[in-house]
């Protein structure tokens, strides 16, 4: 079952977030954080299917401080206005709306909580393992980690990138890497956004592997096991 509901940010910001409810008690709670083109088909997509292995999933809106309701594809002008809202994108006030999506899981007494990013929700997740109190951390192909290296996690994070992946040189995620050995990272021979179907870097393989040693962590440092589920994660 899925629904949008109406979160409330720490400075008084309200904000749109797709709310996506499991069969039965949730496992855990789950923030999933959009790429630079809103919560759209696939941000839901995602969230429906964390949703599906047993959490209980939430994708907060973090363009709503600029343009309430964006949705976005990955291709034209829809493409160029993304970038150009993230180029206007703050992440302090981004992660006050990703504290406001823990927030409510936790008060919905799910019991541990993650977070999940993609591109720009990549980075984001990691602010939100050195900045906010999720219990795990995954980010995708996040392009902007390595300038905000020096801040530390407080929370398990594993992040995954692509070879092929022209928009984030190997040398910085090196240094992610050498700076915070803990951190699990995984490459794939893949473009970046390769995990989205609606991109045309789309490699299945790619993204079938990093669910399942997604799901494997998340399991692992949110302390319960999801219930068996197809790997439709893209």
């Amino acid at each position: 079952m899925n629904e949008t509901i109406t979160l409330k940010a720490s400075d008084g910001h309200r904000l749109s977030a797709y709310l996506s409810r499991p069969t039965g008690q949730p496992v855990a709670g789950l923030v999933v954080i959009q790429e630079a083109f809103g919560v759209n088909r696939h941000i839901r997509s995602v969230t429906d299917s964390y949703a599906g292995d047993g959490f209980l999933t939430i994708a907060p809106a973090l363009f709503d401080r600029m343009e309430r309701g964006v949705e976005l594809g990955y291709e034209g002008a829809e493409r160029e206005k993304g970038i150009g809202l993230a180029g206007r994108f703050n992440r302090e006030d981004a992660v006050k709306d990703i504290a406001a999506a823990l927030a409510y899981l936790r008060q919905s007494n799910v019991g541990k909580c993650g977070v999940i990013g993609y591109c720009m929700g990549g980075t984001m997740a990691w602010f939100a393992a050195t900045r906010l109190d999720p219990d795990a951390a995954v980010g995708y192909y996040g392009g902007s980690i390595a300038k905000a290296a020096q801040e530390k996690p407080r929370c398990p994070v594993m992040l995954h990138f692509g070879t092929l992946d022209k928009h984030i040189p190997k040398a910085d995620v090196d240094r992610v890497q050498a700076a915070h050995p803990e951190v699990q990272i995984f490459w794939y021979e893949a473009e970046h956004g390769f995990n989205c179907d609606d991109r045309p870097a789309f490699h299945p393989a790619s993204a079938e592997v990093a669910w399942g040693m997604t799901l494997a962590f998340l399991a692992r440092h949110l302390g319960l096991a999801p219930r068996d589920s197809s790997p439709n994660h893209v």
